[in-house]
């Protein structure tokens, strides 16, 4: 922030982001309730409401009609301050997104590529982007940022994509160099679960803790590790490539880059949860590996929850199932916890949150027996699209520090 410590100019910008900061928390607030809330009298209040109002970020939006006494002027943050874009990219698909500097999605785009050339990766991108950006009535220039998940993640030493050998396309050293040309805005980009774990430190489960780590299970296996409020990447970024943890109850994984595969990965992610239903003589639904495994979990916990014999349901063979997925992802985690010690563990992705409060319970009375470290275990709590939603998140805390700050 510009200025010395103390100045006119920096008390004013503080108070400023702290009076949009609320305004971001409540939604509207009139002269009066921002006053209350930061302590400030009413004539510098209204100063502050006026100055934001002048640079385009606050407007005034009606009044405290129908409530006692005079009626107030409402104000609220001016939610075309700023747009943002979020991706996440997967083998299937690409899905994007637009927000206002509110947080409000504005507008959305879904971009199948399952059968799309692999060296188009840059078009894809710019294809999802405009087509979020169609959908909000906007223009590719109204974008203040861009963030983008993947798997894997970009090594900041060469600009190449490691962990994600899945991924086709996205593998050339110039498709950073080819993307910040067709897309002239700042870009970020960061591993998908590390996003995920974003929205939920921010508007879920984890939402007031510094120090958690949340296990991903989805197409793959993969963890987030948040230490003291900050994202913990790694030298390369491969922190939290968990799915290629050497573990015991699995042969040792040899050449794991080419294989793309590890220990963790076959003990506790949705093909063990595949193979070990078709041990059970359990019938396995069609559709793909983590959509099928899915839903047998879902399943194994309804039936758990259920309780009493059911005609034509193997209930033993589906608690049997829930049983052996939770002594899998607890083997995993008790390196995990051993080594870190977090306050708290988020349980997130498809396959996992499917078992429920079922397979969640059984996990944390195996880890208990299979680590010294007993953090609490919780399900993630944000259903609708988490990497998609990290990304806008990431994006806007960046773009709101940028477009708040009124020292300038």
């Amino acid at each position: 922030m510009a200025g010395t410590p103390g100045t006119p100019r920096v008390l004013r910008a503080m108070n400023d982001r702290a009076a949009l900061d609320l305004l971001l928390e409540h939604g509207t607030l009139s002269r009066t309730r921002i006053g209350k809330l930061t302590g400030l009298s009413k004539p510098t209040a209204s100063q502050l409401l006026a100055r934001l109002e002048a640079a385009g970020l606050v407007l005034a939006t009606g009044t405290t009609a129908g409530r006692p006494g005079p009626n107030a002027q409402l104000n609220s943050v001016n939610p075309a301050a700023a747009h943002v874009a979020g991706l996440d990219v997967n083998t299937e698909r690409i899905r994007a997104a637009v927000a206002d500097i509110t947080g409000r999605t504005v507008g959305a785009f879904r971009l199948p590529t399952p059968h799309r050339k692999a060296g188009s990766a840059v078009e894809h991108v710019v294809q999802a982007v405009d087509g979020a950006v169609k959908a909000a009535g906007l223009a590719r220039t109204d974008l203040h940022r861009i963030v983008i998940g993947t798997p894997g993640a970009f090594d900041p030493s060469t600009g190449r994509l490691r962990y994600a050998s899945h991924l086709p396309g996205w593998h050339s050293p110039a498709l950073l160099d080819e993307l910040a040309a067709a897309l002239p805005m700042p870009l970020e980009y960061d591993n998908d679960v590390n996003l995920a774990a974003v929205a939920e430190q921010r508007i879920g489960a984890a939402r007031g803790h510094d120090d958690f780590v949340m296990l991903w299970n989805e197409e793959g296996l993969g963890a987030a590790i948040v230490l003291g409020g900050r994202l913990h990447r790694g030298w390369t970024g491969g922190a939290g490539e968990v799915g290629f943890l050497p573990v015991p109850g699995t042969p040792l994984v040899r050449n794991v880059t080419k294989a793309n595969n590890g220990g963790f990965q076959e003990l506790a992610g949705c093909n063990a949860v595949l193979r070990t239903a078709r041990e059970l003589g359990l019938e396995v639904p069609a559709g793909s590996l983590p959509d099928a495994a899915t839903a047998l979990l879902c399943r194994a916990a309804a039936v758990h929850q259920e309780g009493a014999e059911q005609d034509g349901v193997d209930r033993a063979a589906y608690l049997e199932l829930l049983a052996r997925c939770a002594t899998g992802h607890a083997v995993g985690l008790a390196s995990i916890v051993s080594l870190l010690d977090p306050e708290l563990i988020v349980l997130a992705g498809n396959v996992t949150v499917a078992g429920g409060e079922p397979l969640r319970a059984l996990i944390q009375s195996e880890l208990a027996e299979l680590a010294v470290p007993r953090p609490r275990l919780v399900l993630g709590t944000v259903e609708m699209h988490p990497v998609l939603t990290g990304a806008l998140e990431s994006a806007l805390a960046t773009t709101r520090d940028e477009v708040f700050d009124t020292s300038r």
